[in-house]
């Protein structure tokens, strides 16, 4: 049953261009649910019906995992089984009449205005690291990317005369992000500081190799604590930020889910919430007559 496992990895990075971090999240939930299978002696992934996953969740079930770790699961499964039966290795995918726990919602972690500017004004941009350092942290806020695609982020797709720049998203979709002064600034003032590279990607490590997504998040946490930031900080946050401001400043709904690469609305309008939620909070506490 490995084999289908083998395969399906195989069509989510080379076909689906989806990030290695994702591709090691869907091998570790659906090895899983295959040592599962094995422990319930199914030799087969054919053998797989809706009973057995229905026995599946009632496993995950009483072992306590959180309701959002269940989604993951389900997710993962239902589109290692869309592959499979759209390869015809198997006639029924199991998973359709499947359903997702329904999640407690919660809002996206985001940062007020003061605490973004005392983020970007940590790195120490009078030396190359720093600089880097620094552009990272605003092509994150200035554009709202997600961290895969900062690190694959090349040089070819910056259109420096636009201020704008292609990127590959989730699924090998394309979209266009656009870009400020500031950030044409720090984008040119980098690769000045890094002529000794000859690199396609943009963004470098101190070898001159492309830089991986752990290593920024381990410099944004750095940076969060030497601004003493209170609040956890990771690059998502800095994309939540980007959408929370723009909302914010007036921009519409549609244009913030283009910018962002959403494929639905809904995950766009979360952002609308948090807009909501802040404003009550500053009528309750700047308002005589909110108070008790």
């Amino acid at each position: 049953m490995h084999n289908y496992l083998n395969q399906f990895l195989d069509y989510i990075k080379y076909e689906k261009n989806y990030s290695e971090l994702t591709k090691k999240n869907y091998e570790r939930d659906i090895d899983y649910f295959l040592l599962f299978l094995e422990d319930n002696r199914i030799k087969s992934i054919k053998e797989v019906n809706y009973q057995m996953i229905r026995k599946y969740l009632v496993h995950l079930h009483n072992h306590q995992y959180s309701k959002k770790t269940i989604a993951r699961y389900i997710s993962s499964l239902r589109t290692f089984f869309s592959f499979l039966y759209n390869e015809n290795y198997i006639e029924d995918n199991p998973t359709i009449l499947v359903s997702n726990p329904k999640l407690d919602k919660k809002l996206p972690n985001f940062l007020y205005i003061n605490d973004l500017e005392k983020l970007l004004a940590i790195p120490n941009t009078s030396e190359p690291l720093g600089i880097r350092d620094s552009l990272i942290l605003e092509l994150l806020y200035s554009t709202g990317i997600r961290v895969s695609e900062l690190v694959n982020l090349k040089i070819k797709n910056i259109n420096f005369s636009e201020k704008k720049i292609k990127i590959l998203g989730k699924g090998n979709k394309e979209r266009y992000v656009l870009y400020g002064e500031i950030c044409e600034r720090k984008i040119n003032l980098y690769l000045k500081s890094r002529k000794q590279f000859s690199s396609d990607y943009l963004i470098l490590n101190n070898q001159g190799k492309q830089i991986t997504t752990r290593s920024i998040e381990m410099l944004i946490n750095k940076y969060k604590r030497i601004a003493e930031i209170n609040t956890k900080v990771t690059p998502h946050t800095l994309r939540h930020t980007f959408a929370t401001h723009l909302l914010e400043g007036g921009a519409d709904l549609k244009t913030v889910q283009e910018l962002m690469g959403h494929d639905s609305l809904s995950s766009t309008q979360v952002y609308t919430h948090i807009t909501s939620e802040r404003l009550r909070n500053v009528y309750l506490h700047a308002h005589p007559r909110a108070k008790n």
